[in-house]
């Protein structure tokens, strides 16, 4: 079922369209939002902001957009995992245990990701503006193919040329600064 089909049938009040939206989007929505809440609160928390990312798609199915939905789908994700890391904070302050923020990770972890960030934003600021701005737009922003290519005035193929290119060449600044692939899983 195609986006425009799915969406009109959402706005139908279609459950098997909902259904096929968490079919195709569930694993995305997951990973925004597990990258978000992992190691500070339980997996049914973030679970919980899953599904209440895709209640969000249901009760507000007539403002949603074809070729905008993955983007507002993050969106969304997003801004519930800080939402709820914002409240799990509040309610331990609440509930009398202190101002103790939650588990820190280790720092040596928290070292190496940061050095990871910083070491791709070394990298994407040699990139060409319209290059660094795709990957970007991509990766970052959370934009479709085919938003970027309506946006750009681009063919979808041409930008999916462009990542990839854009992924090669990223990917060889990495190992030639001495991070192997698996430095980065």
């Amino acid at each position: 079922m195609d986006e425009t089909k799915m969406l009109h049938r959402l706005r139908r009040g279609d459950p098997d369209a909902l259904e096929t939206l968490m079919d195709r989007y569930l694993p995305y929505v997951s990973t925004v939002v597990w990258n978000i809440l992992r190691g500070v609160l339980p997996p049914e928390d973030a679970e919980e902001v899953v599904s209440d990312v895709f209640l969000a798609a249901w009760e507000h199915a007539a403002a949603l957009r074809p070729g905008h939905l993955r983007g507002w789908l993050g969106t969304v994700a997003r801004n519930r995992a800080k939402n709820r890391l914002r409240g799990a904070g509040r309610a331990r302050c609440l509930e009398g245990e202190g101002t103790e923020l939650p588990a820190a990770e280790d720092p040596t972890e928290a070292l190496l990701r940061q050095e990871r960030r910083d070491l791709v934003r070394r990298a994407l600021e040699r990139f060409p503006e319209a290059e660094r701005a795709l990957l970007l737009r991509y990766y970052f922003h959370a934009q479709s193919v085919e938003e970027i290519a309506r946006t750009l005035s681009l063919k979808p193929a041409t930008v999916k040329t462009r990542l990839r290119r854009g992924r090669a060449k990223l990917k060889d600044y990495l190992l030639k600064e001495g991070y192997d692939e698996t430095s980065f899983l």
